[in-house]
C-alpha cells in the first residue's frame, strides 16, 4: 500500500492558479469601472436633451431653447469622451458586450438626424421621445454584459443594485418627458397614461432591487433626496386621473422642474455608488494580494477560521443564483423592449402606421387577446415575411 505524505503534486499550482484568476478579474473590473462612468454620464446627459427637446416641440419652438443647445453640447462632450476611451480600452471581456456597443454606437449615429428633426419640428414630441429612450436602452445594456464573469456575490450585489439604479433613473427620465408632454398640450390621452402608469410602476420595481443590495446609508440618502415629493405626487394625480387643461405651459416647467430635480439628486446618488463599487473591488484585490502573501501554504483556508467550507460555498452559490436571477429579469426586460420596437418597426413599413399608431395597434391586440403585448411582438415578427411592403406615399 502506497502512502502519499504532504501536498498532492499540482496542488500548489492550482492554488497559484486560482490567485491569479480572482486578481485578474478583479483587476479587469477595476478597469471596467472607468467604462461604466462614463456611459453612466453620457446616459444622464442623453436623457437631459430628451427631456429638453420634448418641451421645445410641444411648445412648437416656445421653450427651452437654449436648454436643448447647452444639452446637446454636454452630449457630445460626453460621446467623444466614450470613443476614445473605447478606442484605448483594453479586450472586453466576450462577445456579447462588444455587440452590445456596437448597437449601442450604430444607434448613436442617427442622432444628427434626429435632432435636425427636433430642430425643424418636423417630428413630434412622442416620436423624438421614442428616438431618444431606443439609444439610452441600447446604452443601458452594455452595463449588465460586463458582470458575467464576477464571482464574489458582493461584487456581484454591488453591480445589481448599480444597474437596478440606472434602470431605475431611465424610468423616471422617461417619465419627465411623457408628463412633459401631456402637462405642455394640456392633454393626456389613455395610452400616455398608461405608459406613464408604466414607467411610474417600474422604476419602484427597480428601486426595490436597488435598495434590497444597497448599505444603510445609501437607502437613507435615497430616501432624502429620491424619492418623489408631495407636489410631484399631486401632478403625477393629476395626470394619471383627469385633465390638467391649457395653461401657457406653467405646470409644464414646474413638473419639468421637479422631475429634473429628482434626476440629479439620482445622478449624484449613481456617481456614488459607482465609486463605492469601484473602491469596494481595490479593497478586494488589495485583500487578495494580502491574502497571497500571508496564507499558510499548509492551510489556505485560514484566513476563514470560523466559516465552514461547505456552508460558505452553499451561501455564495445561493447569493450568486439569486442575482443572477434578477439580472436575467431585468435584461429580460430591455430584450421585450426591443422586440416591441421590432414589431412596431414592421407595423410602421407593412401597415404604412405612425410609430404612435403601431403602439396603439399593439396595445389593441395584446388586450383583446388577453396575452402581453411583448408575446403579440413576437407573434407578428413571426409571421412578417408573410406581409407585402406598402410604399409610402
Amino acid at each position: 500500500m502506497t502512502t502519499i505524505t504532504g501536498r498532492l503534486p499540482g496542488a500548489t499550482e492550482w492554488f497559484q492558479r486560482a490567485t491569479y484568476q480572482r486578481r485578474e478579474q478583479l483587476s479587469r473590473l477595476a478597469q471596467l469601472g472607468e467604462l461604466v462612468n462614463s456611459i453612466s454620464q453620457l446616459v444622464h446627459m442623453v436623457q437631459c436633451e430628451r427631456g429638453a427637446s420634448n418641451v421645445w416641440l410641444c411648445s412648437q419652438g416656445k421653450l427651452y431653447a437654449p436648454e436643448c443647445k447647452a444639452s446637446r453640447g454636454l452630449v457630445d462632450e460626453n460621446l467623444a469622451v466614450l470613443l476614445t476611451l473605447l478606442n484605448g480600452q483594453a479586450p472586453l471581456p466576450g462577445s456579447a458586450v462588444c455587440e452590445r456597443i456596437a448597437v449601442a454606437l450604430q444607434c448613436l449615429e442617427t442622432l444628427p438626424a434626429l435632432r435636425e428633426g427636433v430642430t425643424q419640428q418636423s417630428i413630434t414630441a412622442p416620436q423624438a421621445m421614442e428616438h431618444y429612450s431606443r439609444m439610452l436602452r441600447h446604452l443601458l445594456s452594455i452595463v449588465p454584459q460586463l458582470n458575467d464573469s464576477i464571482d464574489d456575490p458582493h461584487i456581484a450585489g454591488r453591480f445589481v443594485a448599480l444597474f437596478s439604479l440606472m434602470q431605475g433613473k431611465e424610468l423616471v427620465g422617461q417619465e419627465r418627458a411623457l408628463g412633459a408632454i401631456g402637462f405642455t398640450l394640456g392633454f393626456f390621452d389613455d395610452e400616455t397614461r398608461q405608459r406613464l402608469v408604466d414607467r411610474i410602476d417600474g422604476q419602484q420595481a427597480c428601486f426595490d432591487i436597488f435598495l434590497s443590495h444597497s448599505r444603510a446609508g445609501v437607502q437613507e440618502a435615497f430616501a432624502q433626496n429620491c424619492l418623489p415629493g408631495l407636489e410631484t405626487e399631486q401632478l403625477r394625480r393629476v395626470a394619471c386621473t383627469r385633465q390638467p387643461g391649457a395653461n401657457g405651459g406653467n405646470v409644464a416647467l414646474t413638473w419639468f422642474t421637479l422631475q429634473t430635480s429628482r434626476l440629479e439628486h439620482l445622478r449624484t446618488l449613481e456617481e456614488g455608488v459607482i465609486a463605492d463599487l469601484m473602491l469596494t473591488v481595490e479593497e478586494r484585490l488589495r485583500s487578495e494580494n494580502d491574502l497571497g502573501r500571508l496564507s499558510d501554504p499548509d492551510e489556505p483556508l485560514a484566513p476563514y477560521p470560523d466559516k465552514p467550507l461547505l456552508t460558505l460555498v452553499r451561501q455564495q452559490a445561493r447569493e450568486i443564483e439569486q442575482l443572477s436571477r434578477q439580472l436575467a429579469s431585468l435584461r429580460d426586460t430591455l430584450e421585450e423592449r426591443k422586440t416591441i420596437d421590432k414589431a412596431k418597426s414592421v407595423l410602421i413599413a407593412h401597415q404604412n402606421m405612425s410609430e404612435e399608431q403601431a403602439w396603439t395597434a399593439l396595445r389593441k391586440m395584446a388586450m383583446d387577446k388577453n396575452q402581453r403585448m411583448v408575446d403579440i411582438a413576437r407573434a407578428l415578427l413571426t409571421v412578417k415575411n408573410l406581409w407585402p411592403v406598402i410604399p409610402k406615399e
